[in-house]
């Protein structure tokens, strides 16, 4: 379930390929970072870009494992989540990263060599994608 009070959806571009690994308890995870383009620029620079480190769990991380290869465009849903550690000079860090609840492909069909209709996971069945078209017949009200 998602947390509404930490929800981040994200953009971006696969850095490399995802790596899909085993828990000792059998589940699957992956783990991925995405590049993040801002958008702006001071005059006479570039534009910078973030990289955002993700991680999906169970069916979810199978999918992005599956179906996205380093360059391919993402959407992303989930919570930002923080963990200390130390480094290998023992000072303190701290680590930043994206659980993934819901992943969804962007783009066409045409911009990748993955296909664009496979289905997206993660999300509720009544809801495939992070993109939602409703119609007016479908609110209650």
């Amino acid at each position: 379930m998602i947390n509404i009070h930490n929800l981040c959806q994200l953009q971006g571009r696969l850095v490399a390929d995802p790596e899909l690994r085993t828990t000792a308890s059998g589940i699957e995870v992956a783990s991925f970072c995405i590049a993040i383009d801002r958008g702006y620029a001071k005059e006479g620079e570039e534009k910078q870009t973030d990289f955002i480190n993700c991680t999906a769990w169970r069916k979810t991380g199978v999918f992005v494992n599956t179906y996205f290869k380093k360059g391919k465009e993402i959407k992303v849903l989930g919570s930002l989540q923080s963990r200390k550690y130390e480094d290998k000079e023992g000072k303190q860090r701290t680590a930043y990263e994206i659980l993934c609840e819901q992943v969804a492909f962007v783009g066409s069909k045409n911009a990748g060599e993955n296909d664009s209709s496979a289905p997206s996971a993660g999300a509720p069945a009544a809801s495939p994608s992070l993109d939602v078209a409703a119609d007016d017949d479908d609110f209650p009200f």
